[in-house]
This record gives structure tokens, sequence and C-alpha cells, in this order.
């Protein structure tokens, strides 16, 4: 869903001086739900969050409000508890349409979102966050970077690039435009306790003889091989794993949205509205469940790091390890990122930037010619330097030794 051109002020009878709330049903069967809007205390217009900041600006008279500060903890919460709420839990509602309050235009977001603008009139929109969702956002980061400076970022991050075509970056200015997106996220905690069995390889040397050719003359030398002696293990090792972050939208490749950590989750702030503002936020696609397998997989590859440096010895050898989880939590966050899309000879190439700190991950061209230019330069390089060994003995050398 796309909104139609910028924000538009709002009609008084229509904003928070209008009717208080629209007629809660349609004749279709679908709920109608007035979304989220924040009107300007001076002028009546909707206002947005303002990256960098804790407040929401006027587009028309620059009015600033603070957002209000809430002193609260960023609360975990119990994985088992909550997986057994979902397994009891009736179906999820169904998904509202969505009146805005400036033109009385009546739409539905895309399933996975649940805040962007009204594609009649551009109106900044929130709706309740998961309205079909049991599991609803508690904590946020907020936007810290703004348009220009991500546009900024990715700009220095294209001109970077090895073997890009050498067009791309006008194609890239006249086809991206920046939108920014709260994408929804897992985080899981975790304590675990795993038992192993392996072998610990140790080093030693012997000597074996090998033959070679010196001023043309057959000889026997000798020289070190490695040999690895293995021997038994069996242990355990123990891990705390405090917030493995798992993306739970599927708008985006993994690879992407994986590559834009590390996000400052320190610096987390209790869930509210007014920061979606002006911005698109999604829903999770990604189940609480279905998340922790993700989870698994990362904690599972940090301990099998564990076993192999408890094993200790030059070698490692992992035949099974067991792993006990308990005291399990989690927390759904919300991440923000400025995202878009670029057509270079009619394909599209998506990239992100992280909305804390202006990191840039994406897809991206390849030039074939420079690649070939490239291989063709290696390889010329590498002949040159074969002839000047083999004229200077060196090459014989190094075959023999």
């Amino acid at each position: 869903m796309n909104a139609v051109g910028g924000p538009s002020r709002p009609d008084p009878s229509r904003s928070a001086g209008g009717p208080s709330r629209p007629d809660p049903s349609r004749s279709d069967g679908k709920p109608l739900r007035p979304p989220s809007q924040f009107p300007c205390e001076q002028c009546g217009a909707l206002q947005s969050f303002a990256p960098g900041t804790r407040e929401l600006t006027c587009p028309y008279c620059a009015h600033v409000t603070a957002i209000p500060q809430v002193a609260e903890p960023i609360r975990e919460l119990s994985l088992r508890d909550a997986l057994a709420t979902l397994d009891a839990a009736p179906p999820a509602e169904q998904r509202p349409v969505i009146q805005c309050r400036n033109c009385a235009a009546e739409f539905s977001f895309d399933e996975h979102l649940h805040a962007g603008t009204c594609p009649f009139c551009g109106t900044p929109i929130v709706t309740g966050t998961g309205e079909e969702k049991h599991i609803k956002p508690a904590s946020l980061l907020p936007f810290s970077v703004d348009e220009a400076a991500a546009q900024a970022a990715f700009s220095r991050w294209i001109r970077r690039l090895w073997f890009a075509p050498r067009l791309v970056e006008r194609y890239v200015r006249d086809s991206s435009k920046l939108v920014g997106v709260y994408v929804p996220y897992w985080t899981y905690d975790a304590m675990t306790r795993s038992n192993y069995s392996g072998e610990r390889g140790d080093a030693y040397y012997v000597q074996v003889p090998y033959s070679a050719t010196v001023n043309g003359r057959q000889v026997t030398r000798m020289r070190q091989e490695r040999r690895i002696r293995w021997s038994p293990a069996r242990g355990s090792v123990s891990r705390f794993f405090d917030d493995v972050l798992i993306g739970a939208s599927e708008s985006l490749p993994r690879r992407i949205t994986d590559s834009l950590a590390p996000w400052d989750l320190d610096a987390l702030v209790p869930y509210d509205e007014r920061y979606l503002s002006g911005f698109g936020s999604e829903v999770y696609q990604v189940g609480l469940d279905q998340g922790f397998q993700r989870a698994k997989e990362i904690i599972d590859a940090a301990i099998r790091d564990d076993v192999m440096r408890d094993i200790g010895g030059d070698a490692q050898r992992i035949h099974q390890v067991q792993t006990a989880y308990s005291d399990q939590t989690f927390k759904h966050v919300l991440l923000p990122i400025w995202s878009a899309a670029f057509r270079y000879r009619d394909k599209t190439y998506r990239f992100v930037v992280n909305g804390r700190t202006g990191k840039v991950q994406g897809e991206r061209p390849y030039s074939a010619a420079k690649i070939a230019a490239a291989i063709g330069g290696a390889l010329i390089l590498i002949t040159l330097i074969l002839v000047v060994l083999q004229k200077t003995g060196v090459l014989e050398q190094l075959l023999n030794s």
C-alpha cells in the first residue's frame, strides 16, 4: 500500500473537532476501526515523528510536541507461558477496515502492515498494534537516522562497490525512494547446559623420506609430516544467551535484514504509537515458536564452538551434543529500517539502511566487463611471475621441495 502525494492539511470537520468515532461496522461485516492520528495542537495538521528526537513535528507550522517518556523497564516474558497461551488462544481477529479521519476514505493495509499512510490523501496512519496477532510489541528503537542521512549512506555504499556497473548510481538516483518502516523482531534469552562426547586430536610430527632431483640426480631427503593422535573426550559446557535477535518479517530476505546488526537494544523504549506516526510498520509473519527454532540454530552453532574449545588440543571431533534449556524468555520489538529498491537492466535490486546506525546492506548488480578485465589482468600477472620463476630456477626448486 503506497501513499499518494504528501501529507495533507486535515478537514476540521473530520479531525479532532469532527465526529468522535466512525460507525464501528460495515455492511460487508468487516470491522471498521478508527486509526490513531496525532493532530497539531496549533493548526490541526497531522504530525509525524522526527528521527533523532523524542518529538512529533508539524509539516505546516513546525510546531513540536514532545513524546512523553515513560520510565518503565523493558520486561522479558516467559517463552513457555506464551507458547501455552498461543496454543489455547482462539483464532486471531479479522483484519479491520480503516477509516481515515482526514478524508474519510476506507481502506485496509497489506496484511503484514499496521502503520503507514492513507493511499488517498497521504495522511500518516497508525492502527492498533497487531489487531490480528495475539502478541503485540512492547518496545521499539525509534529512528535516529533521517531520510537524507540514509540516502547519503546508501550513495556512499553504492560508490564503494567493487565491479558495480559504471551507470548504476544514476539508476539508483532516478528510481529509488526510501521508505521508513518499523520491522518486527523477536529476541530470545536462554540458559543452556550441554553434555557432549567427541575426540581430542593432538598433533605430532614424523620424519618421512621422499625423492628429489638435485643437479639432475635422484636423491633421498627427509621431511616432517603432521599426524594427529586421537583420544576420547567427554564433558559439559554452559552458557547464558542474551537477546538472540531473529527477524519476524518475510518482506525482505533474512540474509539482508540479519546483516544490519548490531542493534543497540539497550536503548529500547516502551512502545508508543507516536513513534510510528509518518512511518510504516509491519506485524510479525514469523511466529514465536518458529522464531525460537531459528534462534536455536544460532545458539547451537555457538555451543559447538564452546564444545570445541572445551575439548582442546590441535583438532576436535564432535560426536554428540545434548543441550538442556532453562529460563527461556522473549521480547517482541520493532526496529527501524529505511528500505528501497532500484531497477537496473530490467531487474529489481533491494537495499535497506539501519535506521539507528546508517549501516547499508542489499542486493547489487555486477559488471561483467569489469570482472572479465580483472580476471584477465590477474592471469597476465600470474603468467609473468611463473616466467620469472622459471628463468631463475626458483620454480624447479619449489616443485622439488
